[in-house]
């Protein structure tokens, strides 16, 4: 018998792998903008920052944050998605873990259990990363993140605010709790402001 799943795993009717791909396609066929997370990322960092794409997917994000000059790790669980990503950007360092526990190396963007913790400029958590965890890790992701972030490092993430799902005085709690602390919230990734709704976008900053 396998353990608890994650809420994505449970999921079986959100697109995986290449539908998921297709869909964002159509999206920019259609003279839609698809790029909305890089946008606000990037205009929060000097050029040639370091990025984590915490639950990165088939990398949409991590690849345009790296096409515009930013030093990209991305890390996820699903393997499909992961293929994906690599076949699409083979010279980024792509990583197959649980946000939860990984340790990212200095040593080339690897995971470790021993070498010396990656410090990034900013971690990005978009696609409801937050709220398709698996339940009762969220604490951990929070943590182990923070982690990863150099003193005044950012992490942006953008999740549904729906019942039975991460709220956001939790979220705001576990982030304060690892020395996070909310610098700006919006309703969507273009920076349209947050005056409650079904959809938020936070960025909290590691004090320090």
């Amino acid at each position: 018998m396998g353990g608890p799943l994650s809420r994505w795993a449970e999921r079986g009717d959100i697109p995986r792998g290449a539908d998921y791909d297709d869909r964002w396609a159509r999206k920019a066929a259609r003279g839609e903008s698809i790029h909305g997370e890089a946008d606000l990322v990037d205009s929060l960092l000097p050029p040639g920052s370091s990025v984590l794409d915490a639950g990165c997917g088939t990398g949409r994000v991590a690849i345009e944050l790296a096409r515009r000059g930013h030093h990209l790790v991305g890390v996820d669980l699903d393997p499909a998605m992961l293929d994906l990503a690599r076949d699409k950007a083979p010279e980024l360092a792509w990583i197959q873990g649980d946000l939860a526990s990984t340790v990212i190396s200095r040593d080339a963007g690897t995971s470790s259990d021993t070498g010396e913790r990656r410090l990034f400029d900013a971690a990005v958590a978009a696609g409801n990363v937050m709220i398709f965890l698996e339940r009762g890790t969220e604490a951990a992701v929070v943590a182990n993140i923070a982690a990863h972030l150099r003193p005044g490092g950012v992490l942006v993430a953008g999740f549904q605010l729906s019942d039975g799902y991460m709220q956001l005085h939790v979220y705001d709690a576990l982030a304060e709790r690892n020395g996070l602390e909310l610098d700006a919230r919006y309703s969507t990734w273009e920076g349209a402001p947050f005056e409650g709704g079904d959809y938020a976008v936070s960025v909290h900053r590691r004090s320090g």
